[in-house]
């Protein structure tokens, strides 16, 4: 159980920094995954910045996800699930539209503090505040996995056991700190579990982005070679 989600991006911080990266960069899934990916960059430290995707609701059912779609367009269906639902197809196209365009309107929102980061030949770092269907997180990946970084990696505090082995399939390693049996939600293992508002995610990322441009212009070049 963690106390918020300041406290279990701490917690997983700690996990990471043992760890040596390749020009880290982390990439939080918004909104909740921003305090998670926000305390993992400040301790590795790292790079923060977002990828977009959205779950895809069952009809009636808005917290059962059938799938979700990434800021790419890609869309990431549990097709046993699909069928078992017999869920039209009609409605998927749909619900697609419905959530690309949340996706736009908040890329438009992240985009005025933050430019994308490049990804190629990095180690990338996808966080959320956990995994339960596991559909978010593998369309984040894809979106990733396009702009061949060197290493692609899921961190996250808590997910359903059930679902980590297919979110291995579509990356190099996953970092979790809890998988307990008895899982049936992400907020069932925090004692606060609030929703961020826009404006919260968006001052979020814009202080990281300030805190990685400072950071850079602190470092000090490197020393020119010595004459033998």
């Amino acid at each position: 159980m963690f106390r918020d989600r300041e406290s279990a991006g701490q917690q997983l911080a700690a996990e990471l920094k043992q760890r040596v990266w390749k020009d880290p960069v982390v990439l939080a899934i918004p909104r909740g995954g921003l305090v998670i990916g926000a305390a993992l960059a400040r301790v590795l430290p790292a790079e923060l910045d977002v990828v977009l995707s959205r779950k895809l609701p069952a009809p009636g059912q808005p917290e059962l996800a059938i799938g979700a779609v990434s800021e790419d367009g890609e869309v990431v269906l549990n097709r046993g699930l699909v069928e078992r639902l017999e869920i039209d197809p009609d409605y998927i196209t749909k619900e697609t539209t419905r959530q690309l365009a949340e996706i736009r309107r908040r890329q438009a929102l992240y985009r005025r503090v933050r430019p994308p980061a490049q990804l190629r030949g990095r180690s990338v770092i996808v966080t959320d505040d956990g995994i339960a269907t596991g559909s978010t997180m593998i369309a984040a990946l894809h979106a990733a996995r396009l702009q061949q970084p060197a290493q692609l990696v899921v961190a996250v505090p808590v997910a359903s056991p059930d679902r980590l082995s297919e979110v291995r399939r579509h990356c190099d390693e996953v970092i979790c700190l809890l998988a307990p049996e008895d899982f049936w939600a992400v907020g069932q293992f925090y004692q606060e579990f609030p929703q961020l508002s826009d404006e919260e995610a968006v001052a979020i990322l814009a202080e990281a982005w300030r805190d990685s441009t400072h950071r850079t212009a602190a470092t000090p070049p490197p020393a020119p070679p010595q004459d033998q």
